[in-house]
């Protein structure tokens, strides 16, 4: 069974009639798929059911679609955004629900996890309840980076406010088991979102809001590729970090 096939379309509120009238395949065509993971649609197919899902191919077939598609170090890109906010949510869902290990939150302000996923703080708190390590890095509201920062977006929700509101939403939850944050200055130009051996990341573009930045979805499959690159990048950040908490 396709799990993940199954639960995108639950959430999408997707029978697999339905899903088959929407996308021009026999009803027999969809339940293989849903019964056997290695079934995977012809590309424009796989185009429709993303449309029809929103979620990516490489999400919902990962092994098969990477096989039979990508070759060379692009391989572990899974998807490509032109807007952060072009991301599903339901991507976000499934990375932060699967991971299992690790979950690092590198952005500078983080402030838009908390509005657009709902409880959030609950989800991470059992997360950290089942051994998974939970980091937040954000930018230090009070520094002279910020401050330009500031002067450059010139939007009334200031960057020092974004901070503080994930600040605060991590003080409410500073107890909670395998939860760590530490300050930095360093990543005020690149966003990285790293869960297990996946990862959501922004190059943020001249003075565009993060949501008006570009976003990759990047699955780690060998060694020094992009995913362990950025990942290099995060280890950098959190290494120089100081601790939100004394």
């Amino acid at each position: 069974m396709n799990t993940v096939l199954r639960d995108a379309m639950a959430q999408a509120d997707m029978t697999v009639g339905r899903l088959a009238r929407t996308v021009g395949v026999t009803v027999k065509t969809a339940e293989r798929w849903l019964s056997d993971p290695s079934r995977v649609p012809h590309p424009r197919t796989r185009s429709d059911v993303e449309d029809a899902l929103g979620v990516s191919a490489e999400v919902l077939w990962p092994k098969a679609v990477r096989s039979a598609v990508k070759t060379g170090p692009d391989r572990e890109i899974v998807a490509a955004y032109p807007y952060r906010n072009a991301c599903p949510t339901s991507v976000w869902a499934q990375l932060i629900d699967g991971a299992s290990q690790s979950i690092t939150f590198a952005g500078y302000t983080n402030y838009f996890v908390w509005q657009e996923h709902p409880r959030l703080a609950d989800r991470l708190r059992r997360k950290g309840e089942d051994g998974c390590s939970v980091r937040f890095i954000v930018g230090d509201p009070e520094s002279e980076v910020t401050r330009r920062r500031e002067e450059v977006e010139g939007v009334p929700l200031t960057v020092g406010t974004r901070i503080r509101i994930t600040l605060d939403a991590l003080e409410k939850m500073r107890e909670a088991p395998g939860l760590q944050a530490r300050f930095s200055d360093e990543h005020i130009a690149l966003s990285v979102f790293a869960f297990d051996d996946q990862m959501l990341v922004t190059p943020h573009i001249s003075n565009l809001l993060g949501h008006e930045s570009p976003m990759l979805h990047l699955r780690r499959l060998s060694e020094d590729g992009l995913y362990d690159r950025f990942a290099s990048h995060v280890t950098a950040l959190w290494e120089t970090g100081r601790p939100v908490w004394s």
